[in-house]
């Protein structure tokens, strides 16, 4: 399992306007785009996500541009992730069985079903306690904050 890279991108360009809202200034498609190293099409995509998802706001003119739609700690990563490319596993995957068989052999007793959905709580409880605040931290602020999730103690965080 990997996060797309439209949900890589779009928490970077929410985290680089995070840290553009403490100038109080908006940030263009060709600035957020060079800053991150893709195309002005790319950015502009992935920006148009998510203003409909309601996570920036854009205005036109000479002081325009993109900022956040409301404040960093009200924006929760877990709701950005379910709009920029959805959850890991989706409770409805099984119904889009893509095998020979009409429906999937385990379709009624599926310990991998069980796996996957165990997998998606764990994810959902990190995510849902995250927001765009936590991740205008450093990196050793972050793995801090990292640690304090149940069971992540034993992690080996990048220092």
């Amino acid at each position: 399992m990997k996060l797309t890279a439209n949900e890589e991108f779009g928490i970077r360009c929410l985290v680089r306007l995070g840290y553009a809202g403490y100038s109080r200034q908006g940030l263009t498609i060709p600035e957020i785009s060079t800053a991150e190293g893709v195309s002005p099409a790319y950015a502009a995509k992935i920006l148009r996500v998510l203003r409909k998802g309601g996570f920036v706001k854009a205005a036109r003119g000479k002081d325009g541009g993109y900022t956040l739609a409301r404040p960093a700690e009200e924006i929760v990563i877990g709701n950005v992730i379910d709009a920029l490319g959805g959850r890991l596993f989706e409770s409805d995957f099984c119904d889009s069985h893509s095998g020979q068989a009409a429906i999937c052999t385990r379709s009624v007793d599926c310990s991998v079903r069980s796996l996957w959905r165990a997998v998606q709580i764990a994810v959902d409880q990190v995510l849902s306690k995250a927001t765009l605040r936590d991740l205008l931290q450093n990196e050793e602020e972050m793995n801090s904050w990292v640690r304090t999730i149940p069971g992540a103690n034993g992690l080996r965080l990048i220092q």
